[in-house]
């Protein structure tokens, strides 16, 4: 006899334990299933120990900027790698240690162990038999890209699932992959003193579609370790147990170890989509409504990585909430999501947020540019560099996207995020409260080239408060 519950939802991640609480809010009447460990990959192997070493890394290479500050000495400092990864355990240890507690504190309602799709109310649990469900949310997350090839060479084949699990770090490590994660490890690891040297068939680096943008981030990346883009990396054995990397235009790189960063994909792999009864893709995927998790109009819900929408942790917690709401909802509800924000945490940070460049590429837009190069607050820090470009409607003003490359981007971000969710103007961010000397300062250059363009119409008494004339007050 088989297992009935009212909601079944397949994996432990952020997606899925962001699904659990809005479930465990309304019923009793669950189950969790999950293969492998309980955690999330940005807790256990993803933004949360990347974060540690670009810390320690970052902290290190301050450095170079010691005798700019009046600062001496520098030379005499050193980093020691192994207490780097010790300290970025000990980190993730407690970041991991809630989630690795699931299980525990659910009892029976927490099984570990494979779940399959038999039909759209339908799951069979490897070792565990049948269990049927009102609804399911399927939130499997996502596992590392890595070639089949690539296996022969073992253990020095390292991915992001891998990587954290070091003592050490190698001495010559070759990056393949120059996407947001391989660009943050890259550089982390040049500033440690290891040696390193990134791959990429693409031509730009940590997904930056402005051509501007994206050439000013390669070269202050290049800066730092060397970048062969433009054509697959080629992996062979070289001598003593190193790996020789090729790449565009026949560069080689003798490695003692490789970290696959090539992305990560949907772990969709057996577990039974095509018993649904719903076209699937030629990757197998079945058509996901982003806004409220559902495949088809059936009562199956894919949150997280899973889906491959936004692979991104927030998005992830965002939609387990959706599936966990719509799971138990007599009619799921179409939810607005927020506006869509990528950071990767490099030097300069590369940011997009809302529409792209390629996004808009052939739309009649308005661009708003502004170089840090002569940033007051920038200059005063010796991160005097870096590039904003802001995207808008002609006519309206109203803010579209933005692409840059820029030291504290990260929060450059969080301003445009929340001007485009509320669907502001140039005009009306430009009426908003600037103090000096801040970094952000820097942004109403690029504002007040977009109001430039602008009807001179009607509008806040402070929005056309021009530029001093003096670039150390702007």
């Amino acid at each position: 006899m088989s297992q009935h519950a009212r909601v079944v939802i397949i994996g432990s991640g952020s997606a899925g334990l962001s699904a659990l609480r809005e479930v465990r809010h309304a019923t009793d009447d669950f189950l969790i299933i999950n293969d492998g460990h309980w955690g999330t990959t940005c807790a256990e192997s993803g933004c949360m120990p990347s974060k540690a070493l670009i810390e320690a890394a970052n902290a290190f290479h301050r450095r170079h900027d010691f005798e700019a500050f009046g600062i001496s000495a520098a030379e005499t400092l050193r980093i020691r790698v192994p207490d780097v990864m010790a300290r970025m355990k000990r980190m993730r240890d407690d970041f991991t240690k809630s989630p690795r507690a699931v299980p525990e504190k659910l009892g029976e309602k927490a099984i570990s162990g494979r779940g399959k799709l038999l039909g759209p109310n339908r799951i069979e649990i490897e070792g565990h038999g049948e269990v049927t469900a009102d609804a399911i949310i399927l939130a499997t997350g996502s596992s590392p890209v890595l070639p089949g090839p690539w296996k022969t060479f073992g253990d020095r084949i390292f991915t992001t699932d891998t990587l954290f699990d070091r003592d050490d770090l190698p001495k010559r490590i070759a990056v393949i992959g120059m996407g947001a994660i391989g660009v943050e490890l890259a550089q982390a690891m040049a500033r440690m003193g290891i040696e390193v040297a990134g791959f990429d068939a693409l031509e730009s680096v940590a997904g930056m579609t402005d051509p501007e943008v994206a050439a000013l981030l390669r070269d202050a990346i290049a800066a730092e370790l060397p970048l062969h883009l433009g054509a697959p990396a080629e992996i062979s054995e070289g001598n003593a147990g190193s790996l020789i990397v090729k790449g565009a235009g026949g560069a080689e790189f003798e490695a003692d170890a490789v970290l696959a960063a090539m992305g990560r994909r949907p772990n969709i792999a057996g577990l039974g989509l095509e018993t649904l009864g719903v076209p699937l893709d030629d990757h197998g995927m079945p058509e996901v409504d982003a806004s409220s998790t559902q495949i088809g109009d059936l009562p199956v819900f894919m949150a997280g990585d899973a889906n491959a929408i936004r692979p991104i942790l927030h998005e992830a917690a965002d939609e387990g909430h959706i599936a966990g709401r719509n799971a138990l909802a007599e009619s799921p509800r179409r939810y607005r999501r927020r506006a869509s924000m990528a950071i990767a945490f490099c030097a300069p940070n590369a940011v997009r947020v809302g529409q792209s460049f390629a996004d808009l590429e052939g739309k009649d837009i308005l661009i708003g540019h502004a170089n840090f190069a002569t940033q007051s607050r920038a200059r005063l820090a010796e991160e005097a560099h870096g590039l904003i470009r802001i995207y808008a409607e002609p006519g309206s003003g109203k803010l579209l996207g933005c692409e840059m490359a820029l030291p504290e981007g990260e929060h450059f971000a969080h301003l445009f995020g929340l001007a485009i969710q509320s669907e502001m103007s140039t005009y009306d961010m430009l009426a908003m409260p600037f103090y000096h000397p801040v970094i952000e300062e820097g942004l109403r250059s690029a504002l007040r080239e977009i109001a430039r363009q602008l009807p001179d119409e009607e509008r806040s008494d402070l929005a056309d408060c021009p530029e001093k004339g003096h670039s150390t007050l702007d």
